[in-house]
C-alpha cells in the first residue's frame, strides 16, 4: 500500500523537540484535519509502524537511533482554537498556553494554569497534565480521539484520566478538545496568569535546552512527602553532568542539553541522579 501523501521518509527529529536530541524518523507527516490523521493512522496500521506523535517536543526524549514508524505533527485546522460561549475549542495541535491566553483575553477563567505547561492540548490531555493547582480534566469536557478506524468523541471520564497519564493507547491520538469554563473579568484572568508566570520563571531555568521537569514525584514512604527536586537536591545532583547533558544548577529536577549533548548522555545522567537518591 502506498504512502498517503505528504508523508516523508528519514525524517530529522532532533528539530521538533526543545532538548534538541535525537534520530530520525523512518515516516513523518503533518494531517491538517481529521480525515488525513485517520488516513494515516489507517495506513501505518496496514504497514504494522509503529505510531509516535510530536507536540510542542517538551516532554519528549528520543532515542539517538531515531524511532522505528511513522511520527505524526498535527497541523492546519487541528491547532484552531475558538470559542463557543463560555466553551474554548482547541485543536490537539493548538499550543496550550496560547488557549490559556485566548481565554484569559475572552474573560474566561479555569485554563490559567495552561500558560506554565508549554505544550500542545493533545500532549496535556493525554498526560492529563497539572501546574500551580490547575489541573485539566476539571475543565476538559470531551476529547475527540482518532485511530485507524476513525474519530470517536470521549467523555473525561471514559479516558482514564489520572496523576500525568490517562488510558488514551499508543495508537490512538488527540485531534479536539472542548473545555468548559466560566467568566470573569479579564483583567483578574490575565493577573492570575502573570503570577503563575512570576512564579514559574523564579523557580524554574529558563533559556535553556531541556524537556522540562524529568522525574515525577514519588509516593514511596522513604521520601517522607519530598518532591522529586527536593530529593535530588539533597543527594547532591544540582549541576550533576555525563558528557553534554547535565542536571540544571538553578533546578535539580532539570535535565538540559548544555553542549552537544546526544540521548545517550540525558539517560546517563538520569540513571546517575537515580542511583545518588536511592
Amino acid at each position: 500500500m502506498s504512502a498517503p501523501p505528504g508523508v516523508e521518509a528519514n525524517y530529522p527529529l532532533d528539530r521538533l523537540t526543545t532538548v534538541r536530541v535525537g534520530g530520525p524518523a523512518d515516516y513523518f507527516a503533518k494531517p491538517e484535519s481529521e480525515e488525513q490523521l485517520v488516513e494515516l493512522l489507517s495506513w501505518a496500521e496496514g504497514e504494522d509502524l509503529a505510531i509516535g506523535v510530536v507536540g510542542s517536543g517538551s516532554n519528549l526524549l528520543i532515542s539517538d537511533d531515531g524511532f522505528r514508524g511513522l511520527v505524526l505533527k498535527l497541523a492546519g485546522e487541528l491547532t484552531t482554537i475558538e470559542r463557543e460561549g463560555t466553551r474554548v475549542l482547541c485543536g490537539g495541535g493548538a499550543r496550550l498556553p496560547s488557549a490559556a491566553a485566548r481565554a484569559a483575553g475572552w474573560g474566561l477563567t479555569g485554563l490559567e494554569f495552561g500558560v506554565n505547561i508549554p505544550g500542545t492540548v493533545g500532549g496535556a490531555v493525554r498526560m492529563n497534565a497539572n501546574a500551580y493547582g490547575g489541573e485539566l480534566g476539571r475543565v476538559l469536557e470531551w476529547a475527540a480521539i482518532c485511530t485507524a478506524r476513525g474519530a470517536d468523541r470521549r467523555s473525561p471520564d471514559k479516558l482514564g484520566l489520572r496523576y500525568r497519564d490517562s488510558d488514551i493507547g499508543d495508537r490512538e491520538v488527540v485531534a479536539r478538545a472542548g473545555f468548559g469554563l466560566e467568566e470573569s473579568n479579564p483583567a483578574d484572568v490575565k493577573a492570575t496568569m502573570a503570577d503563575m508566570r512570576r512564579r514559574r520563571k523564579e523557580a524554574q531555568p529558563s533559556g535553556i535546552k531541556t524537556f522540562g521537569s524529568t522525574f515525577v514525584n514519588p509516593d514511596d514512604l522513604r521520601a517522607e512527602g519530598l518532591s522529586a527536586g527536593q530529593l535530588l537536591d539533597d543527594a547532591g545532583c544540582r549541576g550533576l553532568a555525563v558528557g553534554g547533558a547535565r542536571l540544571s544548577p538553578k533546578h535539580a529536577n532539570f535535565v538540559e542539553n548544555a553542549g552537544d549533548a546526544t540521548t545517550a548522555d540525558i539517560l546517563a545522567v538520569m540513571a546517575e541522579a537515580r542511583r545518588r537518591v536511592h
